[in-house]
Formats: C-alpha cells, structure tokens, sequence
C-alpha cells in the first residue's frame, strides 16, 4: 500500500522522510503535501502564533515547480516538495530578520543565507518563518513585532527558546522539518519542551553567515544551526543537506570536516556516561526518570551505561554566563538602538549592565537571604576588561580540557543526560529560574554535538519531589512542575567533537525504544 493510500487526507502526519520519498516516486504531488501543511498552520496559528511570516503563495508556486520538474523526468533533489520552516533570524530573499526588534521591521533581506540556500537547492519548499524571543537570548518566546507563542502541549506554557515557534509549528505538524539555532540550548530545549527531536552540531560544523546575530565577536563558544524535526532520519537528512562539503568556501572559519553516516555507529559496546543530575539545577522526577529508561534501553541493546559525574558543572556555569555577558549588553543595545524591549530581556540588560560596586555586595546579600541561584548569576555576570575576557577564554579552554580528560578515563563515547531541569516552562518563568539550561548549556561551552530524542510524558503523581526552600528559583521551578502531568520529556544525547554520527545513532536507537510507549509524546493536543 502506498503513502498515498494509507493517508489520502492528512499528508501532515508524515516525515520529511517519508514525504520526499514519496513525492519522489509520483504517491503523492507537492502541491497537495504543501497544501495540507499550509490549512495545518492556518488551523493552528490563533492558538500557537508559531509561523510569524507566512510565504504561502510563494510556496505553493515552489511546489507546483517541483511536480512540473518530476512530470519532465528531471531530477529532484533529497528534500523535493518537502514543506518546511525556518527561525526568523536566517535570511530568505524577501522576508525580513529582525529577531524581535523594531525598528528592522520592513526590511526584506534582498540575498539568500547559505544554508537557507541549500535548503532551497535540495528542493525544499519554505512555507515562512517562526517565531522567536527578542535578540534570541531567552528560554521562552516573545517579542515586541511577533508577540508570544504558545506551546501545543499546553497554551499556558511556553514551546522553549529562542526556537520556540521552530518547535511547536514542527510538533503541531505545520512543518515536517525546521532550521534553527543554538547557542545555549535553544534548539535542545524547545524540542525537549514541545516533543520533538533537535539536534546542534558540533560548534563551528555549520555557518552563521546570512542570519542576522547578537553577541557579534563573542566567539570562545558559539551559536551553532541545527535542524529541528519530528525523526532522527529527518535530522540526519536535514544534515546531509546543510553539512555538505563546500561550506568552508564560503565560510572560511568552517573546517572541512566529513560528515558520518550513523548508520555506522554500533551501539552494542559503545560507551556511555549517564547523570540524572549534575549537582547544578535538580531536574524534575520525570526528567531524571526519563534518562534512567533511556540508560536502561542502552544497556538491554548491548550498550556500556555508567553513571558519570560531569566535571565542576558550576565552573562551566561561571564561564558561560561570564562570557556571554563580558560586553555588558553593549552589543544588544547597540541593535535595539531606543526601540521597545521585551521585560525580559529588559531585565537581563540590567543584570548584565550592573556597576561592579554593587554587584559584588548584591550577590552576598542575595546569598546571605538564601538566593543562592541568582546570587551566583549577579556575581558571574556583567562587563569586563579585555584582559579579563581573554582570561576567561582561557580558563573556558582549560574546562573543556578537563572534561575530556573524565572522558578519556572511562574511554566514554557518548553521554545521555537531561536536557533542562525543568519540563515546559509557565509564560514568564524562566526569567525567575536561571541555572535551569545548565544541562544544555554546559554543551555549549565544551562545543559538542548533542541532540535531544522525545522519551516519555511528565506522570501523574511525579510532577514535583522539590523540598521546601527560601530561594526563589526553586520555588518558582516547583511551581512551574505544578500542573505539568502530560507535558513531553526528552532526554539529551552528547558525544565527541565531530561525532554527530555517535548522537543521532543513539538517538535513532532511542527512539525505536521508546517511539511505540504509551507515554511516548505523539501529536500534541491541538
């Protein structure tokens, strides 16, 4: 029976594997599989507010030109007719980048970004931009020209950020498969918050040239492109297309680096290190659950699963916060020049910005009142000398030197961990729980690949087991796990530099698992 016969109404509930395939093979037409993708973002905007700059008639005239293309016999390329999104920070002909601020309203982007570019090349059909928080800089997603996203899981929950709109139109079917973005988890957090896979390539892998950025210059670690997606095989072919050699003749700082084929990782007697916690940020029951059945399932395949302890997470903490803010915000206001700012970025402009006079007696104050959270982020943060960044370049250097050594002394090639301490987060949330990214952001720093595979659903009953506490971030997280049975949880994959391979073979072999578990994150409820 073909794709077409098993599901002649609904082509959403497809991969983009699954869809190229067979667009490829004449089962079904690209302008009936875009068709069906575009009355599913127009079903699902009023609620989502996902899909910000929609390109709909652009888009059905793309895919007319595929299926023109198939019925000459000419060649299709790996993504033909497959309808996808990208994040509003990345250049497509047209439109315009703003990442939430204002005054850039108006301006399409006359040329194309290199990876929108391939995209486009490999016969993808783009049905618009998603939506993101301003200046990318948040968990959430919210800003002052597109306003907030919802979550599909819960409309009073956030889908994560900065690809927060990337997510949720993938999760809520819009999209069968989206280009993001990352520089401290917001690929891997929005995906584990909406239910879906997501993958950052190791830093420096793809090219940031044709997106428009902030924090230009603040390069000891990096944002780094990635796919978002409802399958491994659809990060892994979405990868193939982006990671294609040739990149370093456009980009000069991308190594020509080989991409691998996953397909021939071995997962039995690969070796594994596992925490559930590491000793920052408590995750949530189901969160550390998540990652206990995901170690287990890689032991019964014939992995080595070992409990690890990952190296001072807190010093990796210091370093990110202290060099994502040694600007002061400086390059942020820049951007924004006067325009509208959103609360929350509002407030870390003021964490970043503070006098060094007052924010080492505000960081003991702070402490001594049982803050402990925030305390650290005052003292970590805000504006420093040359010299200083410079020497926490090096001291990033040296962490990232350490880790591998804990690595090499049990010979591990992959890590399963969370992917954020929390599940979705309640709007407003996060801008109260700092410290909660340090699963994903301690990637970041050290430059791996990670990825972020669905697992399993927040129980009921095993919302919260937070004890009592004065600090704020605390018990704004147990408030935030009140009320989150139902919510996804995914768990987080790592490996070596370069070993993307080594992540999305794990990922594929979590997924076949768990993908079948009655409380595997399907379709969301909407």
């Amino acid at each position: 029976m073909t794709l077409s016969q098993r599901h002649q109404v609904d082509a959403t509930r497809h991969s983009a594997t699954e869809l190229a395939q067979a667009i490829r093979l004449g089962e079904l037409s690209a302008s009936e599989v875009v068709e069906a993708h575009i009355r599913r973002c127009q079903e699902v905007h009023a609620r989502l507010n996902a899909l910000v700059a929609p390109r709909f008639d652009e888009a059905r005239r793309e895919a007319a030109a595929v299926d023109a293309d198939r019925a000459a016999g000419r060649p299709l390329g790996p993504l033909a007719g497959v309808p996808i999104t990208i994040k509003e920070q990345f250049y497509l002909r047209g439109t315009q980048a703003t990442i939430g601020i204002t005054r850039f309203v108006g301006q399409p982007t006359p040329e194309e970004g290199p990876l929108v570019a391939r995209l486009r090349q490999a016969g993808a059909v783009i049905l618009g931009k998603t939506n993101l928080p301003q200046l990318m800089v948040t968990h959430e997603c919210d800003n002052p020209v597109y306003g907030r996203a919802n979550n599909p899981w819960s409309e009073q929950r956030s889908p994560g950020g900065s690809s927060g709109g990337e997510a949720a139109i993938v999760a809520a079917n819009g999209s069968a498969l989206g280009l993001a973005s990352d520089i401290g988890g917001s690929i891997r957090q929005p995906a584990h918050s909406c239910g879906v896979y997501g993958l950052k390539p190791t830093s420096g892998r793809l090219t940031l040239m044709g997106s428009l950025v902030c924090l230009h210059g603040m390069e000891a670690f990096i944002a780094q492109p990635g796919p978002i997606a409802r399958t491994v095989a659809d990060c892994e072919l979405a990868m193939r297309v982006l990671a294609a050699p040739g990149l370093e003749a456009i980009d000069p700082q991308i190594p020509p680096v080989a991409w691998r084929d996953s397909s021939d990782v071995d997962i039995v007697g690969l070796r594994v290190a596992m925490w559930t916690d590491d000793g920052y940020f408590r995750p949530s029951p189901a969160i550390r659950r998540a990652v206990e059945e995901a170690g287990k399932a890689l032991q019964a395949m014939g992995a080595i699963v070992e409990t690890f302890a990952p190296p001072d997470v807190a010093e990796a903490m210091r370093l990110f916060f202290s060099l994502l803010s040694a600007d002061g915000g400086a390059d942020g206001r820049r951007m924004l020049n006067g325009t509208p700012l959103d609360p929350q970025v509002r407030q870390l402009f003021r964490l970043a910005g503070m006098p060094r006079g007052i924010r080492r007696p505000l960081a003991w104050a702070l402490e001594w009142t049982g803050q402990r959270h925030l305390a650290r982020v005052v003292r970590w943060s805000g504006a420093v000398s040359a010299d200083r960044y410079w020497q926490l370049t090096h001291e990033c250097a040296l962490y990232k030197q350490r880790f591998i050594a804990a690595l090499d002394a049990g010979g591990y090639d992959a890590m399963l961990c969370p992917p954020f301490a929390l599940p979705a987060v309640t709007h407003g949330g996060f801008s109260n729980t700092p410290g909660v990214g340090s699963y994903c952001m301690l990637f970041n720093i050290l430059g791996f690949p990670a990825g972020v595979a669905p697992i399993t659903r927040v129980r009921a009953g095993e919302e919260s087991d937070r004890p009592e506490s004065r600090d704020r971030a605390e018990r704004m997280a147990a408030q935030i796990e009140s009320g989150s049975t139902g919510l996804p949880v995914g768990v987080q994959v790592a490996a070596r530099l370069w070993r993307e391979d080594v992540v999305l073979a794990v990922m594929g072999a979590l997924e076949t698992h768990f993908r079948g578990q009655p409380d595997f994150p399907g379709r969301p409820p909407i």
